[in-house]
């Protein structure tokens, strides 16, 4: 295993790269980064220019007006990327002509006085690999967890560091180069989002979500149904959204059923119109048990093509208790968090917290998973052999939480999904999945047609 440098040997190695030129422009938590390159020597062989318009007014001069009023933002990050990189090439590449530039840039929100804002910020760079090539952009963004604002400063320096670092030593090797980010940064940030562009990154964007939860660097990772990566913050802000959980190894007609008319009753109900204050995600985890690294990147971009094919955004999540949704997304202000599941899956949820913990914590458990404004979404079982439609109101509850379920029926918190089709019901997913993988008839019944062909097509799912 190679040594790691530090952060000040990594602004060094840099700054001795002759042929590495560029700029910083920093807003908000003042000029961390570039403090770094500053600090070691040899700046002067690395940076044409350090600035950082603080004032709002002035910012606006520079990179124009943002219409949504924040300056925390993707959209930010990008109007300073595209200013700062076109002025330095403008300037310098016929003084310049062997050097590789770049532009970096970051717009940070780190702790207030009053500590209302928890600190984040975006970070980009828009840099060359070889002089006088097309460039190539890395934004991200990023959750800072330390307690105090000049922790969190010092953070975004280490940060910005091992990125400008990270694109002149990793670049052909992306998720090496995502998880060299959190050098010296462990139990410090949160990357929940990454998006890579330019002819240096020909791999398909949505592994970038899978590396970023696989890896550790967050718990949630969003996909847009084009298969683009996605932030919350420029989504979900002050909307709505249902998630619904699965392992869609494949999506069947029954899990359309789910989607479909879960959403439906949750947007009718609330008077939300799709796309404009309300949001849908298939939930899904990368760690389906494979043998190989391979295998388990593509089991996981089998399964989300399938779901964009669809028209599905799709999330990426670690959160194996319901509940880590719900945390995650409360720094975004959601009016209304819907999750769907089976009646048997939600049955076996209820047991499992009361097995595991004591009647407080049971309680304690309830309170976070059923918390306002979580609902919860019940799609109906069908018993096979008996014919008995399972729903909500007649789950099998230890005795012990009956009083609780009640409460939890009775103040609307579960809702059962009306419009289902009982047609569906017997369709399961293994049984399907293993009549795929043993080429045995009649599956494309029960599957969505654009699966079956893309099934087929690609022959996805095999092992």
């Amino acid at each position: 295993m190679g040594h790691t440098l530090d952060t000040d040997q990594k602004a060094l190695e840099i700054n001795l790269n002759e042929q590495i030129y560029g700029t910083f422009a920093e807003i908000g938590a003042g000029q961390e980064v570039a403090r770094y390159f500053f600090k070691v020597g040899a700046a002067a062989g690395t940076i044409a220019k350090t600035m950082s318009a603080y004032d709002k007014t002035y910012s606006d001069e520079i990179y124009g007006v943002e219409k949504s009023g924040r300056y925390v933002c993707e959209n930010r990050l990008y109007k300073m990327l595209d200013h700062e990189y076109d002025l330095l090439v403008n300037r310098l590449e016929g003084v310049r002509s062997d050097s590789c530039f770049f532009a970096f840039a970051d717009t940070i929100s780190t702790l207030n006085y009053h500590r209302t804002i928890k600190g984040n910020g975006w970070l980009g760079i828009r840099f060359q690999t070889h002089p006088d090539t097309p460039p190539n952009d890395i934004v991200l963004h990023v959750k800072l967890l330390d307690n105090s604002t000049r922790q969190q400063q010092a953070a975004i320096g280490k940060l910005g560091v091992n990125l400008v670092y990270a694109c002149f030593n990793f670049v052909e090797e992306p998720e090496k180069l995502l998880c060299s980010l959190m050098e010296q940064l462990h139990g410090r940030i949160k990357i929940d989002m990454v998006r890579f562009s330019g002819a240096a990154f020909p791999m398909d964007s949505r592994l970038v979500a899978y590396w970023l939860v696989k890896n550790g660097l967050t718990d949630v990772s969003l996909l847009t149904s084009n298969g683009e990566n996605l932030h919350a913050s420029e989504m979900l802000y002050k909307k709505n959204m249902m998630v619904v959980r699965g392992n869609f190894r494949p999506v069947t007609l029954t899990t359309q059923d789910v989607i479909t008319k879960a959403f439906a009753q949750f947007c009718l109900t609330n008077e939300l119109e799709e796309g404009r204050n309300a949001f849908l995600f298939a939930e899904i985890m990368p760690a389906i048990a494979t043998d190989s690294k391979e295998a388990g990147e593509r089991d996981f971009l089998e399964r989300v093509i399938m779901l964009n094919h669809l028209g599905y955004n799709v999330m990426v999540s670690d959160c194996r208790e319901h509940e880590k949704i719900a945390k995650y997304f409360s720094d975004f202000k959601l009016r209304k968090i819907a999750l769907t599941l089976g009646a048997r899956k939600l049955e076996q949820i209820i047991q499992r917290k009361v097995e595991q913990n004591t009647d407080a914590g049971v309680l304690s458990l309830f309170g976070e998973l059923f918390r306002k404004p979580i609902e919860i979404y019940v799609y109906p079982a069908l018993l096979r052999g008996y014919g008995e439609l399972v729903t909500s109101k007649n789950l099998s509850i230890p005795e012990e939480v009956k009083f609780l379920y009640r409460h939890l029926l009775q103040n609307n918190f579960l809702v059962d999904v009306e419009d289902h089709d009982p047609s569906l019901l017997l369709i399961y997913g293994k049984e399907v999945l293993n009549a795929i993988r043993t080429n045995k008839s009649g599956w494309q019944r029960n599957v969505p047609p654009v699966i079956s062909e893309l099934i087929m097509a690609k022959s996805y799912l095999k092992d």
